[in-house]
């Protein structure tokens, strides 16, 4: 029976024991699932714009993009999901020409009773004590106090150099982001102690006017085939969300048979229900998720980076549970008249848009995370790549048979079936590489990603091009799990 060695060399006549590793038969590793955040920095972050470097947590983010930076609260958001995780940034600068949101406070009536102001921005919390004998600019100019000394929040606050009594707010990067920074006052009510003080009436101009997001196409060229599979998108304009898709192509990117480094975008989007219906049909690329949500004091690319850490962990722990239930760190949930009801979300479940549900405590859940893919390439309806997991199961399956086949044939001949090769001749046939993918795929059948080995290896062909006798042909004709997602009872009972 010969043995064939890869470096011991067969003229040795040196006594007496030589050892060489072979370890085609030990690989049990798994590739680490990165997560990319790709947002903007201020002149305070010391990061290299367009370059992606890899994040040690919120503090590191903080410094890397700036106090309040869109990077740095993305990243704060992001690893409160996902402590555990791989994080690495895509730092950005803020577009030429682009412009920051503004809004504003104005302070409309002195208090006549002593309390505080509960101002929500971005869903943080400012208090700012106020006095009876307070004045509105002396209102005013506490409110910019307290709002400048939080630097972790995204705007910067300044006193009106010719209203008395207002505050202008300016959002730190410049773009359409700012205009989903909420300006609201006491979120949680007078239940929970926040009430204006007596006397004192402010009015609020919501943060509008942001233009002009970053152009991504050369940041994401610097991405090289490193793999992040999980990718924070704080952007939702079309441009942007296009040079995404771009990026994970099947034909030329990401996904493609030549790169295969796959990938997800997380997004989210806030509007009304018919803002997101026509957002939702106006998508379709199964490589990306967006989350609708209305009326929330959490910016909608906080919601994008909160579901993604949850997502995360959850799909790392096992790409086929679905993500139903998984809960929510940071963001607020909307008021109740805000949120959508059962049949709006079975709408927007259809129109290319995630869903969340909220408990009674307030506690955000996702409900149903889809992909925007909703027609083929002739326009008809198509569900092949609606459901998340779907694609995350892909990239799990297809990594354990790359792995699987060049951990056990990476330097082999080619022979035919039939042929009369020793055990040792480091020659494969199309029968035993067809016989590694059954049991390969019996084995993560045993893992509960796959189902139906028998049906599996029925049709599967394993066969030798005949054009090109070095290259083996591959019909793969996996049955990936579903998930429990609807539960139909009828209740057929008698009296």
């Amino acid at each position: 029976m010969p043995v064939s060695f890869n470096q011991i060399p067969s003229n040795l006549r040196l006594p007496l024991f030589y050892a060489e590793l072979d370890n085609s038969k030990a690989n049990s590793g798994s590739q680490t699932q990165r997560t990319l955040i790709v947002g903007q920095v201020t002149s305070a972050g010391n990061a290299v714009v367009g370059v992606p470097v890899i994040c040690a947590g919120a503090p590191d983010a903080k410094a890397k993009g700036g106090p309040g930076s869109l990077l740095h609260l993305l990243t704060q958001t992001y690893v409160a999901s996902d402590p555990f995780g791989e994080v690495w940034l895509l730092p950005l600068a803020d577009a030429t020409g682009s412009l920051p949101a503004v809004g504003s406070l104005l302070v409309t009536s002195a208090p006549t009773a002593s309390g505080v102001i509960s101002l929500y921005l971005a869903g943080t919390l400012v208090s700012v004590t106020v006095a009876s004998t307070d004045t509105p600019a002396i209102v005013a100019a506490d409110i910019v106090a307290q709002v400048n000394a939080n630097l972790s929040l995204p705007v910067t606050a300044a006193v009106d150099g010719t209203t008395p009594g207002k505050v202008n707010l300016t959002a730190k990067n410049a773009g359409m982001c700012g205009n989903d920074i909420d300006i609201q006052l006491n979120y949680r009510g007078s239940a929970d102690g926040e009430a204006l003080p007596a006397g004192l009436a402010l009015t609020i101009t919501a943060m509008a006017g942001g233009a002009t997001n970053p152009v991504l196409d050369t940041a994401l060229a610097n991405l090289g085939d490193e793999a992040y599979d999980f990718i924070v998108s704080p952007y939702n304009d079309t441009a942007s969300l296009n040079s995404l898709k771009s990026l994970l192509s099947d034909s030329t990117g990401r996904w493609s048979w030549a790169n295969q480094v796959y990938g997800h975008v997380f997004a989210a989007k806030s509007g009304s229900f018919a803002t997101l219906t026509t957002f939702g049909n106006s998508r379709n690329n199964q490589h990306e998720s967006v989350l609708g949500v209305w009326c929330s004091p959490s910016p909608a690319w906080q919601w994008a980076a909160d579901y993604a850490g949850a997502a995360a962990v959850a799909l790392r722990a096992d790409p086929g549970r679905p993500l139903q239930t998984i809960t929510l760190s940071t963001v607020l949930p909307p008021p109740h008249a805000a949120r959508f009801g059962a049949t709006e979300r079975n709408v927007l479940l259809w129109d290319g848009i995630s869903s969340f549900t909220v408990g009674q405590d307030g506690t955000v859940s996702l409900e149903n995370v889809i992909t925007t893919y909703q027609l083929n390439s002739y326009g008809e309806p198509d569900d092949s790549y609606l459901q998340i997991e779907t694609l995350f199961l892909l990239m799990y399956v297809l990594r354990r048979q790359k792995s699987a086949i060049t951990s056990r044939f990476p330097r082999m001949k080619l022979g035919i079936d039939g042929g009369r090769y020793g055990p040792g001749s480091n020659v494969v046939t199309p029968s035993v590489i067809r016989a590694e993918l059954i049991a390969n795929y019996q084995e993560l059948e045993t893992e509960g990603m796959v189902q139906d080995s028998a049906l599996f290896a029925a049709g599967l062909i394993v066969e030798q091009d005949s054009s090109n006798p070095n290259r083996i042909n591959v019909l793969w004709p996996a049955e990936l799990m579903d998930q429990l997602r609807v539960f139909a009872l009828l209740a057929q009972f008698r009296l």
